[in-house]
């Protein structure tokens, strides 16, 4: 029997409360291969129905929401929905805040000035993870 492979498509969804630095996000994450950015949102509470609702397989969230927090957000998407990755990308990356998302249960924490590249190059490898054919 063939072995099929697993859906290699990343479903990300993008919770930053700023617009345009939301689209800068979106339009950067699309342009890596086999990565679908499926939902936005700018609230803790949107973000997590919005994820449950889409399937997401990564979500990429920033500290600062217009609404809630991240921090709040990765505690109940690891309570919730512990298949999603958690991507954190925020401004606000001293020491604290890392420890403090790694305690909420984030997978992954950048800097948006800084590690910008870094995350999507994170992202870019789950896919690639994903891209190994089911046996």
């Amino acid at each position: 029997m063939k072995a099929s492979p697993v859906r290699t498509r990343l479903q990300v969804f993008l919770v930053e409360d700023a617009t345009a630095v939301r689209r800068k996000i979106a339009e950067a994450l699309s342009a890596i291969p086999d990565v679908s950015v499926i939902g936005e949102a700018e609230d803790a509470a949107s973000a997590l129905t919005g994820i449950a609702q889409s399937g997401a397989d990564v979500a990429v969230v920033d500290l600062r929401l217009a609404s809630g927090s991240g921090l709040e957000l990765l505690s109940l998407l690891a309570d919730e929905q512990p298949s999603v990755v958690t991507v954190v990308l925020t401004n606000h990356s001293a020491a604290p805040f890392r420890t403090a998302c790694q305690r909420a249960g984030a997978h992954f924490f950048f800097d948006k000035t800084s590690e910008f590249e870094a995350a999507c190059e994170a992202i870019e490898a789950l896919v690639n993870r994903r891209a190994v054919p089911a046996r």
